[in-house]
């Protein structure tokens, strides 16, 4: 499992910084990719990478402003160019429904996949056997959501002697009990995974907050996560712009991950007034309250090992 940032400025795209865009890539778990955010020109941004658009089958949008939005209509067309044939499903505020099936009607676009938007709000979103996602309101100008992915523990790992002490040997057998909670042997017992296998392994948690106003209670929606992605559009010396525009800042950031516990925080959604060295302020600034912080350039990639 890694994140990569195909967008890491804020409003609109810049020399150093296109818009907003995020890939969790999980081709190893469930051989599936998660966009969240796909502002304007996403799919450019992807051609530099190793992902494949048909293997996005789940789009995240934090709220409706352009550079979060724009590049919904060509990403979703060029998928049905390039192969892409399984459902994706888009979850965002209410409203992108609207916008996605007007852009894809006036440019008369027809999709060669089923497309699902659904509306969000505050909870859990979305959960299979081994994933959940949960979403968080923020405060914005327009209505704005974080997203908690969770990776559901894990079975411990199979004890072997344990297996022979009760009689049963190697073989087939072990891979069975590894997948399935209880087996029948062949002597006709049936016995429960659980007691042939050490702890569960505890699932890894990413927390994207995007687009927000600082928000002290947020440690509590980001608490103990892997790696928590906070937008830090101002520097801390601007903190009365951040407030004015619904935005935060580096330390603001910083300060939640902090308090959240996190093992790691990156910063994103940078503005376009800091270019060059100035951006590197941003970074001491967080690393002064939280010093395992990095500073999220286009293509920037964080990967999440399992515990």
């Amino acid at each position: 499992m890694d994140v990569v940032f195909l967008g890491t400025g804020a409003g609109l795209p810049s020399k150093e910084r296109n818009v907003s865009s995020i890939a969790l890539r999980m081709l190893q778990e469930i051989q599936s990719i998660w966009l969240f955010d796909c502002g304007e020109a996403t799919q450019h941004q992807i051609l530099h990478t190793t992902i494949k658009p048909r293997k996005i089958d789940k789009i995240f949008i934090t709220h409706l402003h352009g550079d979060h939005i724009y590049g919904l209509p060509g990403m979703l067309s060029s998928r049905s160019f390039q192969s892409g044939e399984t459902p994706v499903t888009i979850f965002g505020p209410k409203g992108l429904k609207e916008f996605i099936e007007t852009s894809l009607q006036v440019s008369g676009t027809t999709l060669t996949y089923p497309l699902f938007v659904e509306e969000v709000s505050e909870g859990l979103l979305f959960e299979n056997e081994l994933f959940e996602v949960t979403a968080k309101k923020l405060s914005h100008g327009i209505k704005s959501f974080g997203y908690r992915i969770t990776e559901k523990a894990r079975p411990g790992e199979l004890q072997p002697e344990k297996l022979k002490a009760a009689g049963i040997l190697p073989g087939p057998i072990y891979q069975q009990i590894k997948e399935k909670e209880q087996v029948t042997l062949a002597d006709g017992r049936t016995i429960s995974r659980s007691d042939y296998t050490g702890p569960d392994k505890p699932g890894r948690v990413i927390t994207i907050l995007g687009d927000t106003r600082y928000l002290p209670d947020l440690k509590d929606f980001a608490q103990g996560s892997d790696l928590l992605i906070h937008e830090a559009t101002f520097k801390a010396e601007d903190e009365a712009l951040a407030f004015d525009y619904f935005h935060s800042t580096s330390r603001q950031a910083a300060r939640i991950a902090k308090a959240a516990a996190v093992n790691k925080l990156v910063l994103t959604h940078i503005s376009s007034r800091y270019q060059g060295e100035i951006q590197e302020q941003l970074l001491a600034e967080a690393q002064e309250i939280f010093p395992n912080t990095a500073l999220a350039q286009d293509f920037h990639q964080e990967e999440i090992p399992q515990k």
